[in-house]
């Protein structure tokens, strides 16, 4: 790939966003009724190839458990309200009442309840109970603290989540999380991430990982850009790893390793450029918080936002546009993309021609 040069010292490759690039039509349509966007990962298939983001602001058990219901896999955030306390429904409402810069020093009061082991697995359980498939998330700091209550809970498919994982994390403080290991002796697929580049992706993949997770610092609630300078734009980011998806399936003689899109994915065309890029599945965050059932009521953060010592996340607020089975199946009311996400997608497979998603990946992009 051609480098800039930005300086005498310095250079430099171009990457794109979603909003850099658009998708080609081709020479055959057909109908969106004919277009199966159904998504599988291991053992689990699923009719709707979107995961809901682990932030407390979309994912309670109950909207997990509607997701599940929809045909997507709600996955929990168990490093958060609801398994820090027994009822979080009067702090929830509160987070959504708070002004200006007190919203981040509330937050972070808030959330230094300690993490309760039997919540974890009372969560997963309410979820299990339901007859959906179960997902939870913790950070690569917490997992092995709290790997057993997981268990436990009877998890279905285990996703290990941050700003940035790598499989090489180096620490002088304490024992780093030895991924190739723990994923080894978790007998549960488990899906691991962010990465943003083809090495880093390669080396996620070589741990047994089942899926990889594509994205730094592009959610809405994410300030990382602003606070440490680090971003990579999602289309070249998912275009960098499904190349290492590539590589890796040739590596290891045949085992595929998904590439789920996890950042920047605002309306449903970026939905459709994250697949057309070389995405899987998306993981979404802040188009479940327009719905009028989510638990943020209208606001939207992540774990980023209430950090101890250096928040890298706001507290976003979005206007509620329609239920959650509205703004996955319409009907849409508005003409912004953030209602009817998956007739879009269809619509948008079908306009150029495609059946399925393995096919989408390889329709024609072009930048703008």
């Amino acid at each position: 790939m051609t480098e800039i040069q930005i300086g005498q010292a310095k250079r430099a490759r171009r990457a794109y966003s979603f909003d850099d690039i658009a998708i080609v039509p081709s020479r055959r349509t057909r109908d969106p009724e004919e277009v199966s966007i159904d998504w599988q990962i291991d053992a689990y298939r699923f009719s709707l190839p979107v995961l809901a983001a682990p932030m407390d602001s979309v994912m309670s058990p109950a909207t997990a458990i509607a997701l599940g219901g929809f045909g997507g896999l709600g996955v929990l955030n168990l490093e958060g309200l609801w398994t820090r306390y027994d009822d979080p429904s009067d702090l929830l409402a509160e987070v959504a009442g708070l002004q200006g810069i007190e919203a981040t020093v509330r937050m972070q009061e808030i959330y230094t309840e300690p993490i309760k082991p039997d919540l974890i697995t009372e969560r997963l359980r309410e979820m299990r109970a339901a007859g959906v498939t179960v997902a939870g998330s913790l950070s690569p700091q917490r997992t092995q603290e709290f790997a057993k209550a997981v268990v436990d809970g009877g998890v279905d498919m285990f996703v290990i989540r941050g700003t940035t994982v790598s499989a090489e994390h180096v620490s002088s403080q304490a024992e780093p999380l030895n991924l190739k290991e723990f994923i080894y002796e978790l007998d549960v697929p488990v899906i691991v991430g962010g990465c943003a580049t083809h090495q880093a992706a390669l080396h996620l993949m070589r741990t047994g990982a089942a899926g990889v997770l594509v994205g730094f610092g592009g959610g809405a609630a994410h300030t990382t850009r602003t606070v440490l300078g680090v971003a990579v734009p999602m289309a070249s980011a998912i275009a960098d790893v499904a190349a290492a998806r590539r590589d890796y399936l040739d590596e290891s003689g045949g085992r595929y390793v998904h590439v789920i899109a996890d950042g920047s994915i605002g309306k449903s065309g970026d939905l459709a450029k994250a697949i057309a890029c070389g995405a899987d599945a998306v993981m979404v965050g802040s188009p479940f918080a327009r719905a009028t059932d989510s638990p943020g009521r209208g606001f939207h953060w992540g774990a980023e936002a209430h950090h101890a010592d250096l928040p890298r996340g706001q507290r976003v607020q979005f206007e509620q546009v329609g239920s959650l089975e509205e703004i996955l199946f319409g009907p849409s009311r508005v003409a912004d993309g953030t209602m009817n996400l998956i007739g879009a997608l269809r619509r948008s497979m079908a306009t150029t021609g495609y059946t399925d998603l393995k096919e989408f990946q390889r329709v024609e992009v072009v930048v703008e």
